[in-house]
């Protein structure tokens, strides 16, 4: 072979175009569908957009923006530490590409999605759920989601560690979501990201239907009394409790609770607004970048494209569905216990989304009747739902991390 017929060569191999299969398409396609979903109908945009767009990326042959496996099968004991795994993976992988750096450094380390609950924790105002504590018990009902849709999933013949980051999507929690499936079982984090953030946009379509189905026209007419006013102490009082009590409670949990205590502290004590506001914004813009796009590097045609992702997809409609029932049924009996003073609709926004659950119940209460505010109880249960799935994150993690 002539020099020029070993360059033709070379340049022929080159060409990420003769290398494309047709994983990779399907998965452009796909990625390509989440960044329309984005762009023309808003769903989630601030993380469906980079998720999207870097699935296009890192399935574009010889573009070495990820060089390493998203699961490698590591010597025992290397797991929990992150230098000897970065090591090992750079001597049997090569160099890391972009997108790896920011998946083990950043997302694997759990330092993104942690940040995340930081500035959740910032922008939170667990005011509604102070006033009316018993409220908190409807965030509760609502991990029941949590726990068929991991039943379920174990049924399906999925792993228990597997089973347990699909059924944390029915705490309609993103971060919480991540922060699980990166510990337990990081093989399956494109699908269970993806079905979490899709399904919290489309809180507005699934839940309508099945409080329909649970609830009576006058059931949705009650009107609740206003909420009582909750003074400054008690926010403040409030974080630190809080995370003190559930940290001794569940101690895997800690991180979690932790963070989003904090960032709250920052808000309620006033006396910090320059990093309240940071953490509200540059920081919560800044890690949210970095989540969408590590999450999104993970979608590899090679790792996504099975029947196992078809199945997670079901399933997280199953865990949203599920929650939405429990937390609407536990408000049927705390109704009936309060001799109708409760609507039952506020339970369906025991699930984290926060605060998209809350406004779904307002809506659907103004439609029965126009005069009838009920957002502010519905956020009490909303607000309790995020502290219930980072609380169910970490005694899923205590038992199978």
């Amino acid at each position: 072979m002539t020099g020029m017929e070993q360059a033709i060569m070379d340049f022929l191999n080159n060409l990420g175009l003769l290398h494309l299969t047709v994983g990779n398409l399907i998965m452009i396609l796909v990625g390509l569908t989440l960044v329309y979903l984005a762009i023309r109908y808003e769903m989630e945009p601030l993380l469906l957009l980079p998720i999207g767009i870097s699935a296009v990326l890192v399935n574009l042959p010889l573009g070495h923006l990820v060089n390493w496996p998203v699961a490698p099968q590591l010597p025992p004991g290397m797991e929990d530490n992150v230098f000897a795994t970065l090591g090992y993976l750079n001597q049997h992988y090569g160099p890391p590409g972009l997108f790896d750096i920011i998946y083990y450094l950043l997302i694997k380390t759990e330092i993104v999605p942690l940040l995340i609950f930081f500035g959740l924790g910032a922008m939170t105002d667990f005011g509604p759920m102070i006033a009316d504590p018993k409220t908190a018990l409807l965030g509760a009902a609502a991990q029941i989601g949590v726990f068929v849709a991991l039943l379920t999933a174990v049924l399906l013949g999925f792993t228990l560690p597997q089973s347990a980051s699909i059924g944390i999507i029915g705490g309609a929690d993103g971060p919480t979501t991540i922060y699980l499936t990166t510990k337990l079982a990081p093989e399956i984090l494109g699908a269970t990201a993806v079905a979490a953030y899709s399904y919290m946009s489309l809180v507005p379509l699934i839940q309508p239907p099945i409080i329909k189905a649970l609830t009576t026209k006058e059931e949705r007419k009650i009107r609740m009394e206003q909420l009582r006013p909750v003074s400054r102490r008690e926010k403040i009082l409030f974080p630190i409790v809080s995370m003190t009590v559930i940290a001794l409670l569940v101690p895997t949990a800690a991180p979690l609770i932790g963070m989003l205590m904090i960032g709250n502290l920052f808000r309620e004590s006033g006396v910090v607004e320059r990093l309240s506001k940071a953490a509200q914004e540059e920081l919560m813009n800044i890690v949210t970048i970095f989540l969408g796009l590590g999450v999104g590097s993970t979608m590899r045609a090679d790792s996504f494209l099975t029947a196992q992702t078809i199945e997670i997809l079901g399933l997280g409609i199953v865990a949203f569905a599920s929650a939405t029932a429990g937390g609407v049924l536990l408000g049927k009996v705390m109704m009936k216990l309060s001799g109708g003073k409760i609507n039952p609709m506020i339970g369906a926004a025991g699930v984290s989304a926060v605060p998209m659950s809350a406004r779904v119940v307002q809506r659907m209460a103004s439609k029965e009747d126009p005069g009838n505010f009920i957002l502010m109880h519905a956020m009490g249960p909303n607000v309790a739902g995020v502290i219930g799935t980072a609380v169910a994150a970490g005694v899923l993690l205590a038992v199978l991390g």
